[in-house]
């Protein structure tokens, strides 16, 4: 199972690259790890913006939309690590933003700026 659902999250992560490449974004990290967690894709967009996406793919609303498993412990940890990625990135952001990106049965749901 847990092979399973690693390879749904890969797929999912792969999709929402591909959503944000068709937009004009460019994906700059994924599953970028450190000892405190993980962040799914640090995007650049226009100008110095990046985008810090939490992406949540599920097959079913059993347990809820998958955004909502995105609750305020998870936001917090996803701004820390965006923090710790921004000191190491050689180039300075301008502008940042939190996006979560939900895909439930193969439909994509990205909120922009969702935290």
């Amino acid at each position: 199972m847990a092979s399973t659902n690693r390879i749904l999250g890969a797929d999912g992560e792969s999709t929402v690259a591909l959503w944000y490449e068709a937009r004009g974004y460019q994906v700059v990290d994924r599953n970028w790890r450190c000892r405190d967690g993980e962040l799914d894709l640090v995007l650049q967009g226009p100008g110095r913006l990046f985008v810090f996406c939490e992406v949540k793919t599920r097959t079913t609303d059993l347990f809820g939309v998958p955004a909502e498993a995105v609750g305020r412990e998870k936001q917090a940890r996803i701004r820390r690590l965006a923090a710790r990625w921004l000191e190491d990135s050689p180039t300075r952001a301008r502008e940042i933003r939190f996006d979560v990106a939900s895909i439930l049965a193969g439909e994509i749901e990205v909120l922009e700026g969702a935290f």
